[in-house]
């Protein structure tokens, strides 16, 4: 998930299920459910559980399929692949390091994954610009404690967010999210260890 050595914004993930090894990301369901991809060995990862990846999509049972998705801090792109996988519309993956980016181009190819773009930048400065387009699934993931969840928060508020937006939100369990922007609405949000995600709904006044 989180690439402190390399990147301060890279999010690289594997699998904690007995069928998956270290280096790898295993898509849960769906089209490619069991397929395995390669992820770069970095120093200071810190892996996601399967756990809460199946809680989170879950939570997305009835939401997935169609969904113009975001991935804001992409690493191995683990999130985007499992929405892809369950049939969401498309995929815009933004991811810093260039290794990184590069690994998430060659997964989509493995894949023959057409409906997905990788963006190889800095995910505050792209969010800082005129939006691209506006999208209805979105998942932040930074890195832990760098003050970048509240700031990417409000970035995606000028234009990035349709309406009824649902967002994926995963940080560590002691950030204060009362600073989130308005229109931030609740529905789901767990503790996992020293984590907390959640997810949102956008209601713009």
């Amino acid at each position: 998930m989180k690439s402190r050595a390399s990147s301060p914004q890279s999010r690289s993930k594997t699998a904690a299920a007995p069928t998956a090894q270290p280096g790898e990301v295993r898509i849960i369901s769906g089209q490619w459910r069991g397929r395995k991809l390669p992820v770069l060995d970095v120093q200071g990862l810190r892996p996601t559980t399967d756990r809460v990846k199946e809680t989170l999509f879950n939570w997305l049972m009835h939401d997935t399929r169609d969904r113009l998705v975001l991935d804001c801090f992409s690493g191995s792109g683990s999130l985007a692949f499992e929405a892809l996988s369950r049939y969401a519309n498309s995929a815009l993956l933004i991811e810093r390091d260039q290794k990184a980016a590069l690994q998430l181009k060659q997964n989509l190819a493995r894949l023959n994954c057409a409906n997905a773009e990788v963006r190889h930048s800095d995910t505050m400065q792209l969010l800082a610009a005129a939006a691209l387009q506006q999208f209805d699934l979105v998942f932040i993931d930074p890195p832990f404690r760098q003050n970048l969840a509240l700031p990417c928060a409000r970035l995606l508020c000028n234009g990035w967010l349709k309406p009824e937006a649902l967002i994926y939100l995963e940080t560590e369990k002691e950030l204060d999210i009362s600073e989130l922007p308005p229109g931030w609405r609740l529905l789901k949000d767990k503790i996992a260890g020293q984590l907390a995600y959640r997810l949102f709904v956008y209601q713009p006044e």
